[in-house]
This record gives structure tokens, sequence and C-alpha cells, in this order.
């Protein structure tokens, strides 16, 4: 999908009614995914770049694979982790203050892997209370 082209409410309501098919799920976290074809760049970002979107739990192995879901194994590496708090529509600011402010004035640098945000208990589906983590992929600056 792309920022255009988002189909994000339907990806979360096709895999929310099926996510008790998945055995061996570590919690009942769950995890929105980001694979970008590119290098991501938040200050010229093309809306319309297609990436690959993921709703995902945490597994203990890959034996038993429903139909029509897939595993995915995360490179690993060094994150950066910050907190949102608020709705959804609030999102653009916590990203804002990560990538504008943060990310350029510390001693990272953006990687070039998998992007993802954590809704762990807290989260509260576009809820003004609603918490969730974005965990952010950095490498030291050289």
């Amino acid at each position: 999908m792309s920022l255009v082209n988002s189909r994000t409410v339907e990806l979360w309501k096709n895999f929310m009614p099926r996510r008790n098919e998945i055995f061996g799920v570590v919690s009942t976290d769950l995890f929105h995914l980001q694979i970008f074809n590119s290098f991501f760049n938040y200050n010229n970002l093309d809306p319309a770049e297609e990436f690959e979107r993921w709703a995902a739990v945490e597994v203990f192995d890959f034996h038993s694979i429903p139909a029509g879901m897939e595993s995915y194994l995360l490179r690993g590496g060094l994150y950066a982790v910050f907190f949102h708090k608020g709705l959804a529509s609030e999102f653009q600011q916590t990203f804002d203050r990560i990538y504008r402010h943060w990310l350029p004035s510390s001693p990272y640098a953006l990687d070039r892997r998998e992007h993802f945000e954590l809704l762990g208990e807290k989260y509260k589906n576009n809820h003004p209370d609603s918490e969730e983590e974005i965990w952010v992929p950095i490498k030291e600056r050289h």
C-alpha cells in the first residue's frame, strides 16, 4: 500500500477476527509493521510510494501458520523506542518530534530496517488515553 492508497483499516479488519487462529502466541501485544522499499526519508516522503504493511503478533515458532497468513522474522538491531499517547489523528505530531527534532540532534541515523508500532495493553484504538510504542530502526552515525 501507500500513504495515499492506505488499506490499513482493511488490513486490521481482516486480521483481528482471525488472530485467535494463530498458535503459539507469546502475548496479547499487536504489531503494526512497515517495510519500505527505498530508504525512508520523513522530510521528503512520496505519499504515492508503495511499501509493505503488516498486522502481526509474536509467536514462539512458525510451525503452524493459518491459511492465508504468512510468517515474518524481524531482522533485529538497534531501535529507539518512543511513546505516543492520544488519538491517531495526533500521531503526526509524535512523528514530527521523532524525525524532525530528536533524530537529527541525536548521535544516531535512521537504519534501513523494519519500522513498527507495538500496540500493547494500554492501546485503546483511537481513544484519547490510548498509548503505543513507536520503534524506529537506528544505527550509530559515522
